[in-house]
């Protein structure tokens, strides 16, 4: 039995290599979309183009506007004279944000006075002007504070408040990001070749030539799904590779222990790849059905938007997701150093998972066959 499978393991490597391009769309395409998605998919907000318009003109004034670009986080790329041009640089994209300072601004601060600056964001995009607020208010927060008279500081109530951040102090959207885009790549690598090997077979007629040959069904399978499984280890040692070299996005956790995790959830992705395969007539149906299952994945994994703030149902449906398990796992190796004490339950879920799926996709190929 298993020189049956070694043969077909071999026959298996051999087809799917002796185009090169597949070679191109097997190990170099997941790098490139790790490389597009390391740049592109970040919330952090930095270099927003800012209006200030300055009816102070102080040294004050000019103050806030140094610290506001010192912080990294703006950029005053204009300075309106009236604010029916600083409403037309809003309107037309140009600024995200613009700072109006009244008059008698600086005045005020040195005596004491409690001052007004107004602070109008661009609102379509609300993550990112809800990002770009909290940035302005802690930088006038700081500023006001360094500005307040020393009398004035002493009669402030003795609150001292020290923040402190774990596991991602820098709070680099990137760090949080990667670990997932490396977990959709490995899954999305694998449903794609699992899906379609049996297809490839049966379009080409060879299925029926395996099928009088000695190989069981069961060896059958196992010869399909373990070149790709393989596929998908050097695919997540790759793409891993480029995350912590490239990106600088740290493992804090044991890579062996990462490897074995991916070992649980290949089970779930292979199973949903090889069940594609059972329903699907030809490659083009079987590559429909991959990315049918693959966006909502994507969806409803907590890639993107929080778990939590889905609808109930949608919550509900979220337990059957592999990927939702996978990234827990994959974001505390990377970013926490969590171990089986702290991530055993998301392996245990995953590992059931993978097993009932397998199963039923096995049970499926069997009678498919038959």
């Amino acid at each position: 039995m298993f020189e049956r499978i070694r043969n077909l393991v071999v026959k298996e490597f051999l087809q799917t290599f002796r185009d090169r391009r597949m070679i191109f769309f097997i190990f170099i395409t997941p790098i490139i979309q790790l490389m597009m998605f390391g740049y592109v998919a970040t919330t952090d907000v930095n270099n927003v183009p800012t209006a200030l318009y300055d009816l102070d003109r102080s040294s004050e004034s000019r103050e806030l506007a140094r610290r506001l670009v010192s912080s990294g986080y703006f950029s005053i790329e204009h300075t309106p004279g009236s604010p029916g041009e600083v409403r037309d640089l809003i309107d037309r994209g140009k600024a995200l944000c613009a700072i109006q300072v009244n008059r008698g601004f600086g005045k005020d601060l040195r005596k004491g006075i409690q001052t007004e600056i107004q602070v109008i964001v661009d609102g379509t995009d609300s993550n990112t002007a809800m990002i770009a607020m909290n940035y302005v208010n802690t930088v006038i927060a700081g500023y006001s504070k360094d500005m307040m008279p020393v009398p004035a500081k002493a009669e402030v109530a003795g609150i001292d408040l020290r923040p402190r951040v774990w596991y991602n102090p820098d709070l680099k959207s990137r760090n949080y990001n990667i670990p997932g885009v490396i977990a959709l790549l490995v899954m999305l690598t694998c449903l794609m070749l699992t899906s379609m090997a049996v297809v490839r077979e049966r379009e080409t007629g060879t299925m029926e030539q395996l099928m009088v040959t000695p190989i069981g069904p069961f060896e059958l399978m196992l010869g399909k799904t373990i070149p790709f499984a393989a596929i998908g280890f050097v695919d997540m040692f790759l793409v891993t590779i480029i995350g912590v070299l490239w990106f600088g996005i740290p493992v804090k956790g044991a890579v062996l222990f990462l490897f074995l995790c991916t070992c649980v959830y290949l089970l779930s992705v292979l199973g949903i790849g090889l069940f594609i395969s059972t329903i699907s007539k030809t490659q083009q149906q079987a590559m429909m059905a991959t990315f049918f299952f693959f966006q909502p994945a994507i969806l409803l994994s907590g890639f993107a938007t929080p778990i939590e703030n889905m609808p109930v149902i949608f919550q509900c449906i979220t337990y059957l997701n592999p990927l939702r398990y996978f990234l827990v796992i994959v974001r505390g190796i990377f970013l926490k150093g969590a171990g089986f004490n702290v991530l055993w339950t998301q392996i245990l879920a995953l590992l059931l998972l993978g097993l009932t799926i397998l199963t039923l996709s096995a049970a499926r190929f069997k009678k498919r066959l038959g």
